[in-house]
């Protein structure tokens, strides 16, 4: 494995898709950045600087009526700009890229469920999926445009609201009043819901970190794509990769926790760099 990262902005990818060919085992890891394309912005800026307010955390949500309440008027407005999302040609990519490598395995920080959108069969959401809501009490799931109904129906001052998308579902916006804003509930129970997504200050689910781990240990490389790794979960996994003696490679523009542990970096727009990958990928390995 290199010292250092090598960064070709101009021929990198060329350079990726030769140190990926010789394997047939490709864990794909994949953050913010691949969906901004999309519409969705990303959490943080090239340095890995977080943008925008601290994020609620997961026991502030359970413990507070009124996070509660603030955290549900936002996700009303924010879901249904996040609904709208597709795929771009870097999920596509993707998706076609596990034609050509039969045993490509996705692990995605995103909790915006484009990689099962875009075709993509081998995914594992690291983070949940905010197209899901659970209970607490009752533990059923329901689908996230149920209680979207629900939340118009009972909230109708906030019906027609805009305001600016955040990653995770939210939006950048701060109601005046949350005294008369009626939560969801649990259509099964009436009990409390919660998006079925990873909050800030909670663990990931034990089953799924080991089935996370489980892929690093089964690859034979990893490409970070869109992602700084500033999350702990997403760095760990590179550093059992390394501790491995696995190559890992990223496709980021900007700062990534990982970079000592990079043999390659390609600085381009994961919808630019990813469809070529996957073209170079399928040529190398036809020959």
């Amino acid at each position: 494995m290199a010292d250092s990262t090598i960064s070709l902005p101009d021929n990198g990818v060329l350079e990726l898709a030769q140190l990926l060919a010789p394997h047939s085992r490709i864990l794909l890891l994949t953050g913010a950045g691949i969906s901004t394309a999309s519409g969705i912005p990303d959490y943080r800026d090239s340095e890995g600087v977080r943008r925008g307010r601290a994020p609620i955390q997961g026991p502030e949500f359970r413990n507070s009526q009124f996070i509660r309440k603030r955290y549900w008027a936002r996700a009303m407005v924010g879901w249904r700009l996040l609904a709208k999302a597709e795929p771009n040609d870097g999920h596509l990519a993707i998706a076609a890229l596990e034609t050509s490598v039969k045993h490509t395995v996705i692990v995605t920080q995103n909790v915006d469920g484009l990689h099962s959108l875009a075709g993509s069969s081998h995914v594992i959401e690291l983070h949940g999926n905010i197209h899901r809501v659970a209970c607490l009490d009752c533990g059923a799931l329901h689908e996230r445009h149920l209680i979207q109904s629900q939340l118009e129906q009972h909230n109708p001052g906030l019906a027609n609201a805009t305001a600016l998308p955040a990653p995770d579902g939210d939006a950048h916006l701060e109601p005046e009043a949350l005294a008369d804003f009626v939560l969801p509930h649990c259509p099964a129970c009436t009990g409390t819901l919660q998006p079925d997504v990873v909050f800030f200050g909670d663990g990931v689910p034990r089953a799924r970190t080991e089935q996370a781990e489980q892929a690093v240990s089964d690859a034979d490389a990893i490409l970070v794509v869109g992602s700084s790794l500033m999350v702990h979960s997403g760095y760990r996994l590179c550093k059992l990769a390394a501790e491995a003696g696995k190559p890992i490679a990223a496709i980021n523009i900007g700062k990534t926790r990982a970079d000592p542990l990079l043999s390659l970096k390609v600085e381009q727009r994961s919808e630019q760099a990813l469809p070529l990958l996957a073209t170079l990928l399928r040529d190398l390995r036809n020959r």
